[in-house]
Formats: C-alpha cells, structure tokens, sequence
C-alpha cells in the first residue's frame, strides 16, 4: 500500500506538470475511479514521453518543494520551476541570434584590443610591406595610421628590403590619353587611374620610369613631369636650360638602385644635347658635348625605349645601327655598331638581369612573327634566343603588322596591330613564356581600346616624387 501510495504522489505531480505546460498528453492519465495498479499497467504500455522526473527533496510529503525537468539527451541545466507560476516565455529566434552576435562582437574586440595592443610596431610594417601591392588600396581605408604608413621613413626602409616583383605597365589608350591603365600581370587584371592634376589642355606621353616613378613628357617635348601613379603624387620638372624644340630621347635610372637616394633623368637631342637632371639637388645640368666619335646627328629609333643597366642608359640609333650609351656616374658616352637582324622591323631595346635584349617582327614572303635577340658580348652581335609560338604567327600571315613594346623591363608587354585585328601579349624573358592580355575596358566604356603607348615601372606606395 506505501508503494502504491508513492505511485498515487508521483502521478500526482506529473499531473501538475502537464497542466502548467498545457500538455495534451494527459489523456493517458485520466482521473476516473480505476485502481492503481490500471494507473500502472497504462504508465507501460503507452509510449512514455522524453522527459525525466525527478524530486530534489528526500521527504515525499512536503507539496511544497520544487520540481526538476531534465530534457532527455541534454545537460544537465536544471530549471527550477515554482508551484503555480508559469513557465517563463521563451524570447523569439531573432532577439536570441542578435543578443548571441553583440555577445560574440564584444568578445572578439576585446580579444583584437588585447592582440594588437602590445603588437610591435617594426613587426606589423614588415608584415604590411610584403603584402600583395592590390591589396594596399583596401589597408589604406582601414584607419588613419595605416593610412599614414605611406610616408613613414621607417615603413619606406622595409619596403626597400622587399625583393621588386614583377613590373607593372603603364598605358594610355587612343581615346583618353590621360587616364592611365594599369596592367597588373600577376593578377591578369587591368587597374585604371587619372593623372593627378596634369597641366590643363596638355597631352602627356610616358616616355622613362625608374623603380615606381614614370616619367612624362608633354606632346610638345618641353616640360617634364615625374608622377607615382599608384598614390597619384606628381612633381613638375624645373624648365630645361636648354631649349630643344624637336623630338627628344629619354632615360631614367635610380641614385643607388633605392627609391630614397633619388633619381636622374637623361634627354637628348638629335643634334648631341643633352642634360641630366638630378632630383636631390632639383636642377638640370649640362655636362658637356657629345665626343666627336659619335656621329651627329643622332638618328635616334624614338619608338624604343630607353633602357637603363646600373648607371648606365642604351639608347637605340637607326643610321648607323647600333646603340649609344651614357654613364651618369663617370659623364662618359660610348658607341656600339650593330647591325640589325635581317628582314626584321620595328625594333626596340629590352633588358633582364643586366643582360641587352632586342624585340622585333621578323617578316619572309608573307610570314610574320615576333623574335627576341641577345646582345653577345664577345661578337657584339645579336643572337635570337626565342620567338613567339606558331600558333600565334598564323593570326598575323598576310597581314601588315606594327609593333609597339610598352615594357621592356624583364617582362615585356607587346601591342601588335593591324587592320582587321588589336593584340596584347607579354613575354617573361627568364620563363620564355607567351600570355595573351585581356582587352582593356576605361570604365563605364562600352568598348575595348587600343593602347597609344606604355612604361613598365615597379610598383612602390613608398616612392615619392
């Protein structure tokens, strides 16, 4: 009778539970005048719901005492629940994930707060100096410090111990010759970006870069202007001593291969002047006259770039062939005759690792296709080391072919036009590798464009004009 009348309790408060809870599950436990042991026999045959019952007090007789619910599979977080008071309402699903997301945010700034803190200041340049050179036009709208770290001497100094990547090109197009594209190889993509503040009703004309500074010259050939085109800083050049009114030549190299020693730019003219202009003293200066060995006038080939080896500029000449050379350090110019390959064309200097390279179109019967040469030494001949694969040639058979190098720095970028087609290839010397550009697009243009011409320089947020 004692253990029937501790079942009679137990169902008693199981009772009170489902009332509470509003659960229909009651009906298996009906009050009528059946006996105990049918209360029993039902409590077993039916399917007993996933909830455990259990009494926190060793007294059965006290009513008063709390009860415990313990969701089966669960913890065990006990909820106390007071006789005759509802259950508390469960907050909405929302309400739950905001209070649960502000929870996590308080927690993860602090955790930010308590990292960055004590970072070190050295380390955290570093870090930031060997980031990808996209990614730097996100970090500068993070905050003011970082924004900051451009013109930091210390940030400059780590930059500097950075390996240079590959270059990147510098273009206009035919349209909008002072909005600038960028060529990114690495990431495939083109970057655009307007000259900061040219002069007014001016047309500028990249013409020599050195490190991450290009240098422009307008269409009259009169005023020079160094620009950074990635932080879009820009210096105009003090006015020339020497007024020269035809076309000149140009050539740009850095004071000790570092961005912070400065830079000189060399012109000349086709009648033998020149003057170089030295940044850290911001002035153009005369030298001298060309030796008498060099004959004048200088029929200079002004669609190859110049290019610049240590302290050193080539410069390539049509008649006779060859190339003249300047060597800022020690003033002296010197005179290689070279004659160009056989049926080739549109010439144009390129350098990789020191070593004097040439890029032309070598054109029989009705075949045309590119070819690269190495300046041998010894013979001071040209070599052909590689050209560009058949497959390609075919597109440019029966068609006349121009060629226009826009970089000629280790990677070089080609344009090749002709009527009925618009090519952009570059070409990895050290790889010997071949790779097809993507159409350039100016933005919110409806049109792909063709390039007018081009620099490769080496990107740098630290070089300052």
């Amino acid at each position: 009778m004692e253990g029937l009348a501790m079942l009679g309790q137990l169902i008693g408060h199981f009772q009170e539970l489902c009332e509470l809870y509003g659960s229909n599950a009651t009906p298996f436990l009906s009050s009528s005048s059946s006996t105990h042991s049918h209360y029993n026999h039902r409590l077993l045959s039916r399917p007993f719901p996933r909830w455990c019952l259990l009494n926190i007090d060793e007294n059965p007789t006290n009513d008063n005492c709390p009860s415990v619910i313990l969701r089966a599979g669960k913890p065990a977080n006990f909820t106390m629940l007071e006789p005759h008071k509802p259950p508390p309402s469960k907050k909405p699903r929302k309400e739950r994930h905001h209070v649960k997301l502000h929870g996590q945010t308080k927690f993860s700034e602090l955790m930010e707060q308590q990292i960055w803190k004590e970072f070190p200041e050295d380390l955290l340049e570093a870090v930031i100096a060997r980031l990808p050179i996209a990614s730097f036009f996100r970090f500068r709208s993070v905050c003011r410090k970082w924004n900051s770290l451009l013109t930091s001497h210390s940030f400059s100094q780590h930059c500097s111990q950075v390996p240079q990547a590959q270059p990147w090109f510098y273009t206009i197009t035919h349209e909008n010759v002072n909005t600038g594209a960028m060529y990114d190889p690495s990431m495939k993509k083109w970057r655009h970006s307007s000259l900061p503040s040219p002069p007014p009703k001016e047309i500028l004309l990249p013409v020599a870069s050195a490190g991450g500074f290009i240098c422009f010259l307008d269409i009259g050939h009169c005023f020079f202007y160094v620009c950074n085109p990635l932080t879009q800083t820009w210096k105009d050049l003090p006015a020339r001593s020497v007024k020269v009114w035809s076309r000149v030549a140009v050539g740009m190299i850095l004071n000790g291969n570092s961005i912070t020693s400065g830079y000189k730019i060399l012109w000349v003219g086709r009648d033998g002047e020149y003057e170089v202009y030295d940044s850290l003293k911001n002035m153009w200066t005369r030298p001298g006259n060309m030796p008498p060995g060099i004959k004048l006038p200088l029929s200079l080939n002004f669609r190859s770039h110049a290019v610049a080896i240590e302290d050193t500029i080539y410069l390539l000449r049509s008649d006779p062939e060859g190339i003249v050379s300047y060597n800022l350090d020690a003033g002296v110019w010197n005179q290689l005759l070279i004659p160009t390959p056989a049926h080739s064309t549109d010439h144009t200097l390129a350098e990789c690792g020191g070593r004097i390279m040439l890029v032309g179109l070598l054109t029989k019967n009705a075949a045309t296709c590119v070819c690269i040469w190495e300046l041998q030494k010894m013979t001071l001949l040209w070599k052909e080391v590689d050209r560009m694969p058949n497959i390609w040639c075919l597109e440019f058979y029966g068609k006349h072919v121009r060629m226009t190098c826009l970089g000629n720095k280790g990677l070089l970028m080609l344009s090749l036009r002709s009527r009925q087609m618009n090519r952009i290839v570059t070409y990895d010397v050290v790889k010997r590798e071949w790779l097809k550009v993507p159409g350039c697009v100016l933005p919110r243009g409806k049109k792909r464009q063709w390039i007018a011409c081009g620099t490769a320089f080496y990107p740098c947020l630290t070089a300052a004009p």
